[in-house]
């Protein structure tokens, strides 16, 4: 593949490179990068002409890594966009919880699932951190879409047996079964993994503290640790969830949530966008990612995430959807999104107070950090060797054409042009693992 391709280096610096060869080796990961200055450039690129495996990009197409979502509850995605107007507990009272029931119908989970994987890679996103629900042959619908489609997939089971906070045609029957159900999703995954070159990952998902007694919740954590396995939930998502962990356990719910070892390397944790100066040091102790979905927390969050404090307090940070609270499946509305948020959050958005008082400043982030958030962040939250066009790195990458008619003069105007105006109509090719999936 000879190309024009853009990889972050830091949280805000993006290299650009042209006139090179992306070489894959047979196990999808990139093994070479040739400089057109290098002796051997002609005849590897002569080579794989040969070979049929040659790809060439025009001038106005251009390579990116592929971007890693760490939020999406894939059963939700009928529901994409709809009545987001309510608080979190009532839209899961009345909409989420009732479409979630109806995967106990695999023919339905499969016509759903096989349609969002689809979705997913159209817009660029290679790799998922799912949640499912809570029937197990719904969620192996869900890792087979994915093995068919050539994404990379990490599901979970989701685990939520509190009866004063699920109702009742809708959750496990116990924690006991929560917790024996999960287990036998990990070993049906597993055995379903013997099939396929492209693994797809168990996840332990308790969906979030009000859902789960503290039996489930302790369970959950003896299974994270017996498989050493990733761990997903949500954290301080909005001032109902904050204010719930408080009441009913009198701490905090990163501080729940860890007290079960469920805050792990492992573990990513969305939203928290009400996490506090010591949640955050409680992140970082325990190397736990957060998943920052700036879309759907502007409809529940309550508050905007502050990337740039996050990050300061070396905390693995990525991106997520949120599917369906986020509306969107692209991870570019997501870039965008988030630089909006943090913008908001260093300006403010109250009128009528003083300009000195009105936000918190230095929260502004750019584009190359939101960038960076969509493929690094996410990749190092998997611990996933992608996210970087690099020797020895997963070939998970997305060829984009610049939809500018005159392309700018430069390479960091290319780049700011592509996050700006990149839709799922302008990806042109995306492979996973070296294997072209669209």
């Amino acid at each position: 593949m000879q190309v024009l391709f853009f990889t972050p280096l830091s949280a805000t610096e993006v290299a650009f490179q042209q006139h090179q060869l992306i070489c894959f080796d047979e196990s999808g990961y990139i093994a070479r990068l040739i400089d057109s200055s290098e002796a051997d450039y002609a005849s590897v690129k002569q080579a794989a002409a040969n070979a049929e495996t040659l790809t060439e990009l025009r001038d106005d197409q251009y390579v990116l890594p592929g971007f890693i979502d760490l939020h999406i509850h894939a059963p939700q995605w009928p529901n994409a966009g709809l009545a987001l107007d309510r608080p979190l507990n009532e839209w899961l009272d009345t909409y989420t919880f009732p479409l979630e029931a109806k995967y106990r119908d695999t023919d339905f989970a499969k016509l759903v699932y096989a349609d969002l994987v689809h979705e997913l890679l159209a817009n660029g996103t290679t790799t998922a951190l799912y949640f499912g629900t809570v029937h197990n042959p719904a969620n192996l619908e869900l890792a087979k879409a994915c093995i068919q489609n050539g994404q990379r997939g990490f599901i979970g089971k989701v685990a939520m047996d509190n009866p004063d906070q699920t109702p009742e045609y809708y959750r496990d029957a116990s924690a006991a079964s929560a917790v024996a159900d999960t287990e036998q999703f990990i070993q049906q995954l597993t055995e379903l993994n013997r099939t396929t070159d492209l693994k797809q990952t168990p996840v332990i998902t308790p969906r979030f503290v009000p859902s789960c007694t503290p039996e489930s919740l302790a369970g959950l954590g003896d299974l994270a640790r017996k498989y050493d396995l990733p761990v997903q939930s949500h954290a301080s998502e909005s001032d109902w969830e904050d204010g719930y962990a408080r009441e009913h356990y009198h701490i905090r719910d990163a501080e729940v949530l860890d007290r079960y070892g469920l805050l792990t390397d492992k573990a990513v944790m969305a939203h928290g966008t009400m996490l506090n100066e010591t949640d955050y040091q409680l992140f970082a102790d325990r190397q736990t990612a957060i998943a920052h979905c700036p879309i759907s927390n502007v409809y529940f969050g309550n508050a905007v995430l502050p990337v740039k404090r996050v990050m300061a307090h070396h905390v693995k940070l990525g991106l997520g959807t949120d599917i369906s609270g986020g509306y969107s499946p692209s991870l570019y509305q997501n870039i965008r999104q988030a630089v909006l948020s943090s913008r908001q959050l260093t300006d403010g958005v109250d009128n009528q107070l003083s300009p000195i008082n009105r936000g918190v400043a230095d929260s502004a982030i750019g584009l190359r950090t939101a960038f960076y958030l969509a493929t690094v962040g996410g990749a190092e939250s998997l611990h996933l060797k992608t996210g970087r066009i690099a020797p020895g790195y997963l070939a998970d990458l997305q060829v984009v054409s610049l939809s500018t008619p005159i392309p700018p003069d430069s390479a960091s105007a290319i780049f700011e042009k592509l996050m700006i105006q990149t839709t799922k109509h302008t990806i042109d090719h995306v492979f996973v693992q070296g294997k072209t999936v669209k």
